[in-house]
């Protein structure tokens, strides 16, 4: 139950393979909350990309088709994610390998950036927001009421990422995920806007060795001595 007024927000950022998606998926459900999993939609800048036939270092084309790309998200039958692209579903696109470098090259592009900023913060609605990302707590919401930087070795990251996509029947090598993932951190690190960081007033969580339970449970303790619910 909400003890704020108004659109309360909390963010949970973090590196690849950290889990802060599958942390705020739960976090939301208990709260009752809306999610907003800004990765997907710099996911789907680079799906749009290369449905248009972008160059792949055409900033300026991708900022274009990330201002009118029509997006939606739901739910299957079975209660499962969903994401729609202009109208095609492209839930399993999304979530591959290839779209996440394609989603950390267009991030580092101030246009994109800036085509996606007011996207984002358009999710921030009653009765309140979890907001998912790289630079949530740091420039899309830097108001927010509680902000988490989730973080977690890259040996341990990496094997998670590996367990994720092996479950899918994906043909990965752990050494070259563990490669994949150390770039895209130095990238992450070190691209001129809004690079990812803690937040200087943010709670930073190690997750290395401790349960999905174990973590949702201190943002939850968090939240709840900022009133955000009981």
């Amino acid at each position: 139950m909400l003890r704020s007024p108004g659109s309360p927000i909390v963010t949970i950022d973090g590196p690849s393979g950290s889990g802060k998606g599958t942390i705020s998926r739960a976090v939301a459900q208990h709260a009752g909350w809306h999610l907003l999993d800004s990765g997907a939609l710099y996911r789907l800048v680079a799906l749009a990309g290369v449905a248009a036939g972008a160059a792949s270092e055409d900033a300026q084309r991708h900022a274009e088709l990330a201002a009118r790309m029509e997006v939606a998200f739901g739910s299957g039958s079975d209660g499962s994610e969903r994401v729609w692209l202009d109208g095609r579903d492209v839930t399993g696109a999304i979530r591959s390998e290839t779209a996440g470098q394609g989603a950390s090259r267009v991030a580092a592009w101030p246009a994109v950036r800036a085509a996606l900023l007011e996207r984002q913060r358009a999710f921030a609605r009653p009765p309140g927001l979890v907001a998912d990302g790289r630079d949530m707590g740091t420039l899309v919401f830097p108001q927010a009421d509680l902000k988490i930087f989730l973080t977690a070795t890259l040996e341990e990251r990496a094997l998670r990422r590996y367990k994720q996509l092996k479950d899918k029947g994906s043909d990965v090598s752990l050494p070259a995920l563990s490669r994949e993932i150390a770039e895209r951190d130095l990238r992450d690190q070190t691209r001129q806007v809004a690079p990812l960081r803690p937040a200087p007033d943010g709670c930073v969580i190690d997750s290395t060795g401790l349960e999905v339970e174990a973590v949702v449970e201190r943002v939850l303790e968090l939240g709840a001595a900022r009133r955000l619910w009981r």
